[in-house]
């Protein structure tokens, strides 16, 4: 039943491919303008690249939050999915893993060529994505929590951006800080335990806030 919910989340994704599209030419066209703005200077754009590349990623990712429980709203079937003879925590995580297959997942994969455009070494990028694949499902998580809250919103993607952004603010400080301390030559290992137990600590109470505020939000409508 589960594995049937994230097969139809990917095929309405393939749907509307030019939605899915949105959010990977948004990190891009934020990617090139930075140069633009700061300058060319190779050592500049190295030494900004892990902050750049994280802070598109973020903002790239909020486009498609309200997408989330948005299409299950109006179609109806956000009403059914509650109605399934599983704990709705368990429907949130396999949407929540659909989201990210379809959003953070291609992040990550052109991610290593927006870490080329900005002049990083090779080592560098590698660490930039380790952080991406243990931060982008944070962020579908905690992106869960804000949809789920304002899903019976009308346009509620500024609330839900306005309610996830200062959460973001600890995982920005932890995935750049592992890259600056890889330049420097200091451990990351400390950088990359905070960083599994946000991972951790989303995955275990993020589906059963998401849960509550779906039941909240269905009832207020």
């Amino acid at each position: 039943m589960l594995r049937a919910i994230v097969g139809r989340e990917l095929r309405q994704a393939w749907r509307g491919g030019a939605e899915i599209l949105n959010p990977l030419w948004f990190f891009l066209v934020v990617i090139t303008l930075f140069p633009l703005a700061i300058g060319a200077e190779p050592a500049l754009l190295r030494r900004l690249a892990p902050g750049i590349i994280w802070v598109a990623a973020v903002l790239a990712a909020l486009l498609m939050m309200d997408r989330l429980f948005r299409d299950d709203q109006q179609d109806g079937s956000l009403q059914q999915l509650m109605l399934l003879p599983v704990p709705l925590s368990w429907v949130v995580i396999t949407k929540v893993l659909a989201h990210w297959l379809v959003t953070g997942l291609p992040l990550l994969l052109i991610a290593p060529l927006a870490a080329l455009l900005l002049g990083m070494s090779l080592p560098h990028t590698l660490i930039l994505l380790a952080t991406l694949l243990c931060g982008t499902p944070i962020l579908s998580f905690l992106g869960a929590v804000g949809a789920g809250l304002t899903v019976g919103v009308r346009r509620g993607g500024m609330l839900l951006s306005l309610l996830i952004l200062p959460l973001t603010v600890p995982l920005l400080i932890f995935a750049i800080g592992a890259v600056d301390a890889f330049a420097s030559h200091q451990s990351v290992g400390g950088y990359f335990a905070l960083l599994g137990a946000m991972l951790i600590a989303c995955a275990t109470l993020c589906p059963f806030a998401t849960a509550a505020a779906l039941r909240l939000s269905v009832q207020s409508v």
